[in-house]
């Protein structure tokens, strides 16, 4: 091998000081003095700085795939720019592409779960290491032979953690049968959460007594107007103590700017306050003072909710029937009065569960007064709600305490109640028992499979209009 040439390359390195840099090399290439060699010449290529027809130096190829990785196409873009170093978002995108796949390793416990690449269409599979809690692999689909084919190559694998999806049970049997496997106990509480609101509004009758008929007015205070918001609002008694408070001030002789700048409130506030003779004068401008085509069907609206009619759109013909003047698309007031009415009616069931579940399972002494209160009423009147909450607080129990033991006379139990929904998952749950129980014993758990699914959103929502399955899988395990 002899030198044949040289010339010159100026490959980009990154900005100083916000100044273009740009590198001049004398590049030698050689000649091979071997006939049987398929190429003659070879270009002298300088270690860690260049590459076969790069036009950048390498640090800076991966400074700009860092940001690829960080930001995608047109962000990266961006944010290039104002680093010195312009180029395009396809650039960037191809230089994500182009990247290695980080070093495999085998996971002891691995995760798996579901992500949409296009909502109610496409579905992939994330599998995560639990242990180290970053992502191993994508997979284009979620089909139970993609999975078993995957998990086949790892025997090493000891600990599958999943959902109850047939796809995965039946995956992770085949492909994984020397592991364990743990349905995620997330997951078991939600199925119960809902399971528990069908048998909530089954007897939702003994949420709430019917509406009474409103009393008679005194002959003496019959020309009072009724007050729009009761006693107890957190409004209307803010609106009273406001009104006590300025009219008190006055009478003590004080003026109406030094009360505005006594009680941090403009002027027009104390003169508004002042105007009043009685707190219900200000309540005047809200929307449950003014009269409306609905309230002569308000009586029936409350009669038909309480028979389990929650359909706006049999509620409307129904009063339609009646006489109501307005067409369907003028809902909103029929929406809002039934809301209301829902709000009403579900305050103890709201009472019983946080976050939208029926029954809360924590125990009463953590529970506002007024809700304990009215779950005790509840309960104490509907002696099938008295069992679901037990049911409820026991399987709570089970979960947070991981006795797993006791899941079968559990599901003994809460089969053989009058609860229809709770059976169902019950029995359910008989399915998978092996796996229901292994989650509500051991302390691994779906949560970070959970996180990378909500991160994999994020990505996408970033690269929308170009978010590949290999383009995104790069990035979910690159980034």
């Amino acid at each position: 091998m002899r030198i044949h040439s040289s010339y010159l390359r100026f490959p980009r390195d990154l900005p100083t000081a916000g100044k273009r840099v740009v590198l001049s090399l004398r590049v030698r290439r050689f000649t091979c003095s071997d006939r049987s060699c398929p190429r003659q010449t070879f270009a002298e290529q300088v270690p860690g700085l260049t590459r076969r027809y790069g036009r950048r130096t390498e640090r800076l190829r991966s400074t700009l795939a860092s940001i690829g990785l960080a930001l995608a196409g047109r962000a990266g873009a961006r944010m290039a720019d104002a680093f010195g170093s312009p180029v395009s978002r396809n650039t960037l995108l191809r230089l994500i592409t182009s990247l290695p796949d980080p070093p495999s390793s085998t996971p002891r416990v691995v995760g798996v779960d579901e992500y949409a690449q296009r909502r109610g269409r496409d579905y992939g599979t994330v599998l995560v290491d639990v242990e180290t809690r970053r992502p191993v692999d994508l997979l284009p689909d979620r089909e139970a032979d993609t999975l078993a084919a995957w998990l086949a190559e790892r025997p090493e694998i000891e600990i599958v953690c999943r959902d109850r999806a047939t796809f995965y049970a039946d995956g992770a049997t085949r492909g994984a049968p020397q592991a364990r496997q743990i349905a995620d106990r997330w997951h078991l509480w939600h199925n119960l959460g809902e399971a528990a609101e069908k048998c909530v509004y089954r007897h939702r009758s003994c949420l709430r007594p019917m509406p009474a008929p409103p009393a008679e007015p005194e002959k003496d205070a019959a020309t009072a107007p009724p007050s729009p918001w009761p006693t107890g609002h957190r409004f209307a008694e803010r609106t009273r103590a406001k009104h006590a408070t300025i009219h008190a001030l006055l009478a003590a002789g004080h003026s109406k700017r030094s009360v505005a700048r006594q009680l941090g409130m403009s002027i027009n506030t104390i003169l508004r306050f002042s105007r009043a003779t009685t707190p219900e004068e200000l309540f005047t401008g809200q929307w449950q003072s003014r009269p409306t085509k609905l309230d002569a069907y308000k009586p029936y609206l409350d009669q038909r909710w309480q028979e389990g009619c929650a359909n706006a759109w049999t509620l409307w013909e129904e009063i339609k029937e009646q006489g109501y003047p307005d067409g369907y698309e003028q809902r909103p007031r029929l929406r809002q009065s039934n809301s209301a009415r829902q709000a009403a009616a579900g305050r103890a069931p709201a009472a019983l569960g946080p976050d939208g579940h029926p029954l809360d399972p924590h125990p009463p002494d953590a529970l506002p007064e007024l809700d304990r209160l009215q779950l005790k009423a509840v309960l104490a009147s509907c002696p099938e709600l008295e069992a679901l909450d037990g049911h409820v607080r026991s399987f709570a129990h089970m979960v947070t305490d991981l006795q797993g033991d006791q899941l079968p006379e559990w599901i003994k139990a809460a089969t053989a109640t009058d609860l229809p929904s709770l059976q169902r998952f019950a029995r359910h749950l008989e399915r998978d028992l092996d796996a229901v129980i292994a989650g509500h014993s051991q302390p691994w758990n779906s949560g970070v499979v959970e996180g990378h699914v909500n991160r994999i959103k994020m990505l996408k929502r970033q690269m929308f209009g170009r978010a590949g399955f290999e383009l995104l899988r790069k990035r979910v395990l690159l980034a």
